[in-house]
C-alpha cells in the first residue's frame, strides 16, 4: 500500500504542517497507526503511538517517556481531508481534546478554545457541532468502560 503524506490542520493557532517524520506502521480503510517522536525536547514526553480512526474522527495518542512508561493517553477530536489526486492525508484538529491517565482520571481539554474559533468564526458550524458530538462519543466510551476497544487497535500494531 501506498501510504500518504500527512499533515495536521489546527484552527488555533492557524496552521498547516507536515508531518514528515511521522512514521506510518499500518493503515486500512478505518485507522491509520503511526510511530512519532516530539518535535521539540520535552520533559514531559519523549515519544508515541497515534492511531487515527477514520469514522470516529478520534486520534488516539499513547504518549511515553524516555523509558517507553506511559505518560497518558490524549484523544484529538478531528475530521480528516483525503486527497486521493495528492495521496495526502490532513488531520484538522477540531480543538477539543481528552486526556486519560493511567490511573483513569479523565480530563476533557480546551473546550475554551472551541468556543473561541466559533466566536471568531475560525471554525464552521458544522465543524463546531461535529466536535461536540464526536466529544460526547468519546466520552461515553471511556465513561461506559470501552476505552479499551480503541487503545487495543493501537497497541496491536505496535507490538512486535
Amino acid at each position: 500500500m501506498d501510504f500518504p503524506v500527512l499533515y495536521r490542520r489546527r484552527l488555533i493557532p492557524d496552521e498547516c504542517v507536515l508531518l514528515k517524520d511521522d512514521e506510518i506502521l499500518y493503515m486500512d480503510d478505518s485507522i491509520l497507526v503511526t510511530k512519532w517522536v516530539t518535535l521539540k525536547p520535552r520533559k514531559d514526553f519523549h515519544h508515541g503511538y497515534s492511531c487515527y480512526f477514520f469514522k470516529e474522527g478520534y486520534k488516539v495518542s499513547q504518549f511515553l517517556s524516555e523509558d517507553d512508561s506511559l505518560v497518558y493517553w490524549y484523544c484529538d477530536i478531528v475530521t480528516y481531508l483525503h486527497d486521493k489526486t495528492a495521496n495526502s492525508l490532513t488531520v484538522v484538529d477540531l480543538l477539543a481534546d481528552v486526556v486519560v491517565m493511567p490511573d483513569g482520571r479523565v480530563d476533557v481539554m480546551d473546550l475554551d478554545e472551541l468556543c473561541e474559533a466559533k466566536e471568531k468564526l475560525l471554525i464552521t458550524d458544522q465543524q463546531f457541532f461535529t466536535s461536540i458530538k464526536q466529544l460526547g462519543n468519546l466520552v461515553k466510551l471511556i465513561q461506559d468502560g470501552d476505552f479499551s476497544t480503541l487503545t487495543d487497535k493501537l497497541i496491536k500494531h505496535i507490538s512486535p
